[in-house]
């Protein structure tokens, strides 16, 4: 059946937040004692949401947090992302003639990620780009986080398309394994966050750069 619809991620798939999650990371670490983490490090930790991220971040430097260091973390996070947001973080090349060519095809858009609602919104927002999208999931949305396929067939459903008749884009094994999981084709980029090459994971396909995406989303239109 053609395809109706797009669904991206968005941390290293839309935008690159690695400047803003990287201080907002090593803020709250450093409000412990604990060192700093670098760029090559935190690619492996994003994908499963802030407070998985902040776990990583303490498995890195040091011993685990205990639950009540970890949540306490984890508000802190909360608070000093929000009010840096989008300070440092810059959509994609090529992502803008992407979604643009999209709409006027009639394509809906919609975002599934880990990344809490609210400030998935205000991202989208604040970089202008939340009016191409009917839909957005976050990790908060529903009781369960992608991998798993329900935050997807949600996104589907509010954007008023079967699930079936999707693809999706990511930069992570999270979201390959949500692709899979859901039975749809995913376009994985180079370029994103993940301690290994998205290949490793069997993404349907693989594009260097926003300019590869269109003619391979043709083929299935």
């Amino acid at each position: 059946m053609p395809v109706e619809a797009l669904i991206f991620d968005l941390d290293g798939t839309l935008v690159d937040t690695a400047p803003d999650l990287i201080q907002a990371t090593n803020h709250v670490l450093n409000s412990i004692g604990r060192r700093s983490v670098n760029y090559d490090e935190f690619r492996g930790f994003v994908g499963y949401g802030s407070r998985s991220l902040i776990e990583r971040g303490c498995l890195a430097t040091g011993v685990a947090g205990d639950e009540d260091t970890i949540k306490r973390l984890n508000r802190d996070f909360l608070d000093y992302y929000e009010a840096n947001v989008s300070a440092h973080s810059k959509i994609f090349d090529g992502i803008p003639a992407l979604l643009k060519e999209a709409h006027s095809r009639g394509i809906k858009m919609g975002v599934c990620t880990n990344k809490v609602e609210d400030l998935s919104h205000r991202l989208l927002g604040e970089l202008g780009l939340a009016k191409w999208f009917g839909a957005v999931v976050g990790g908060d949305t529903l009781p369960i986080m992608k991998p798993d396929p329900a935050p997807y067939r949600e996104v589907a459903k509010r954007l008023g398309v079967d699930a079936s008749r999707t693809i999706m884009f990511g930069d992570s094994e999270t979201d390959i394994r949500t692709a899979q999981n859901t039975g749809v084709p995913v376009i994985a980029v180079t370029f994103g966050y993940t301690a290994q090459p998205v290949e490793t994971f069997g993404p349907t396909h693989v594009i260097n750069h926003y300019d590869e995406a269109w003619p391979i989303v043709l083929k299935y239109l």
